[in-house]
């Protein structure tokens, strides 16, 4: 048994429960900086990783009525159509396209993005807010075709580098939903969400052969535990310190893959 991959997967499943946010940002980062997995094996290990991480935390959230179910059918309207066209691509296109170095690149920009989204959510949600109330009848007449174009963003961007379904998902529903959704809510929505996108996005890079079983297991041993302790607490442990911290966190490791 490899005792540090179960506890990271204890640390990054507690952290998905809690706040929705800390699945592919962290865990792939981990495998290929700390524990020197190749890229493409990291993506694909750590999208069946979120999948059924994130399915054990989703049936806690919908249990306690978190989860928006139409939000989340509105994304799937963009992501799942936009996974299965980006799995096409990278079939066609070769493993060598997705075993360079680029993948390190788009991944540590991808991360960076995720922390800042944590980082500014909060002021994103209040600028949302002013226009939400001052165009009510506008905003909601484009709500739906943003919420599907934000689906689609997402699919692509999971499925090139696992990196996505959590912040920038949950900043993209903060903004297209600032009054509708609890924070409660919108970690429930963020997580359900995620489950079919990672699933599909892993089914493709097993068949390319990009999935390490027993990696996966090790880090399910620790991630299952943890996200369901984490989603127990997420509606009663103050989120606003946790997502700084964590921000922060991401800021940096996104700028060390980059500049790797």
């Amino acid at each position: 048994m490899n005792w540090p991959n179960t506890l990271a997967g204890f640390g990054v499943g507690t952290l998905v429960g809690l706040t929705g946010v800390g699945g592919g940002s962290l865990m792939a980062p981990i495998l290929i900086l700390i524990f020197g997995y190749p890229p493409a094996v990291a993506v694909g290990t750590d999208l069946w990783f979120a999948a059924i991480t994130k399915t054990a935390g989703g049936v806690i959230h919908h249990h306690y009525g978190g989860p928006d179910f139409q939000i989340i059918r509105r994304l799937c309207y963009g992501s799942l159509p936009a996974c299965v066209v980006t799995l096409w691509f990278l079939a066609h296109a070769g493993r060598t396209q997705i075993k360079s170095g680029t993948i390190i690149h788009v991944l540590g920009v991808a991360i960076a993005l995720t922390g800042a989204a944590t980082l500014l959510r909060g002021r994103l949600q209040a600028a949302s807010r002013k226009v939400r109330t001052s165009t009510a009848e506008a905003f909601l007449r484009v709500q739906p075709a943003m919420t599907v174009l934000a689906g689609a963003v997402l699919g692509v961007l999971v499925t090139l580098t696992s990196v996505g379904a959590g912040a920038l998902a949950a900043t993209m529903l903060v903004m297209l939903y600032p009054l509708r959704l609890t924070p409660h809510r919108l970690v429930g929505t963020d997580i359900v969400h995620a489950i079919p996108l990672t699933l599909i996005a892993g089914l493709g890079y097993l068949w390319i052969g990009n999935v390490n079983a027993p990696l996966l297991g090790q880090l399910l041993l620790g991630s299952l535990p943890g996200i369901i302790i984490g989603s127990f607490f997420a509606a009663r442990i103050p989120e606003f310190g946790l997502r700084t911290a964590l921000a922060a966190v991401l800021s940096l490791v996104g700028l060390r893959m980059v500049l790797t």
